[in-house]
Formats: structure tokens, sequence, C-alpha cells
């Protein structure tokens, strides 16, 4: 379970250890987390991060500072994780910023050993969880910050429509666009224009066809997908 510092009260995280579900959440950089960092720094403890390739990320360090910090409210076995990483340029810096570094902190009771790359992996793994935000962007851009009607029930069908397109369309590109990164990792209005709209007929004979213009740019790429998804649901 990851989320941000809103996921991070001390029920939340005993719920998940009752369920048996490991966390990784955001942690505030309050006064406990600032005096651990310069002691970090005073030790030189830091490490580098890792990028979702594997290699060095530049300009990003990594350092545990569970020993540092109290966390005897929190499950046993939590960890607390520290990231510090120089701002992108024109980034406003914080009051909290140590030596013009980007502080940012999560908690987590993975242990030693389960994740590739140690800190460095458990820091990206948590970094990924940004994700979430871009599905969120997505739903609004395939209508979600419409809800046209005034009642309760009606916005609440609408929810449930929007949130079926959007699966489906996660679905169609992990399926049918492997091959055509651009396509796969495109944001919707993008794949709605090269995809969704694009001019083509069903016809039905002996055989079930799609008929698509050749002259689109990626009539080959729909075409591919178009056999990939009724592979997979025959």
């Amino acid at each position: 379970m990851r989320s941000d510092s809103a996921g991070a009260t001390h029920k939340f995280a005993t719920e998940c250890r009752r369920q048996g579900v490991g966390f990784s959440f955001g942690f505030a950089v309050d006064a406990r987390v600032r005096d651990a960092v310069d002691t970090l720094n005073l030790a030189d403890a830091w490490y580098p991060a890792i990028d979702s390739g594997g290699g060095i990320r530049d300009g990003a360090w990594i350092a545990e500072a569970t020993g540092l910090v109290d966390l005897s409210g929190w499950p046993a076995g939590t960890r607390l994780i520290l990231r510090k990483e120089r701002p992108h340029p024109g980034a406003q810096l914080n009051f909290t910023d140590a030596d013009g570094m980007r502080v940012t902190a999560f908690i987590t009771d993975t242990p030693n050993g389960v994740i590739d790359g140690q800190l460095a992996g458990l820091e990206l793994r948590h970094r990924q969880h940004a994700r979430v935000e871009d599905r969120i962007r997505e739903a609004k851009a395939t209508g979600l910050r419409n809800l046209p009607c005034h009642g309760f029930d009606a916005n609440n069908a609408w929810l449930e429509i929007i949130l079926a397109a959007t699966d489906l369309v996660a679905w169609a590109t992990l399926i049918g666009f492997t091959e055509h990164p651009d396509l796969a990792t495109c944001e919707i209005d993008t794949f709605r224009y090269r995809v969704l709209h694009v001019a083509a007929r069903i016809t039905k004979a002996r055989q079930i066809r799609l008929r698509i213009d050749a002259t689109w740019r990626w009539a080959a790429a729909i075409t591919a997908a178009w056999h990939r998804l009724r592979d997979a649901f025959p």
C-alpha cells in the first residue's frame, strides 16, 4: 500500500499490518527529520538514488534515518527513509530545505533484501506511486471534471462510466500497444486522436474485419492492437 503523507496515520498502518499488507507512506519533514538530515550530512551517510531503469539518478541521494527518529508509535519494523535532491531549475525552495537540497521522507515496513537496490529500490518504489496523480488527470480529461447532472445518483452513474472508460483504455494500451510506446504511454487526448477517433468500419462476412484508412499514420499499429485484443478475448 503506497500513499503520500495524507495516508501516514497510525490507524491505517496498523490496519495494513493486521491485513498482512506492507506499506510505504510519505512522512512529514518536521524538526526531528531535519535534525536527522544534519546528522546524516555530518556522517556522509547518503547513497545515490536510482531511476526507473536502474541507473544512477543525477542529483539525488538516499539515506536511512530509522535509528535517528522515534518510530515507536508505528508498527514494529517501520523504517524511515530520506531523499535529498537538487530542485528542478526554477523550483522554489522551502524553508525546510537543507543546503539547497529538497528533502522528502517516507516510512515503510519492508525489510532489507526484499526489494532490489536496497534503499534506492525502496525509494524508487515509493516515488512511482505518483502515477496515481497521472490516472486522476487522465480521468478528468475523460470527463470526470464535467459532472453533468444536478442529482447525486445521476452523477454517480456518470462517474462509473468514466471509470469504466479509463479502465478500458488502460487495458487496451497494455494489451494492444506494447510494441508502440508512443501510443501505450501517451495522454488520453493524444490517444483519442490517434486511435479512438480514427475513421474505420467493422464488416462481417465469414470473418469480422476492421477496415481502417491505410494512409492513417497509426493504421498498422491499430491493426496489430485489434488482433491482440481479439486474441486476448476470443
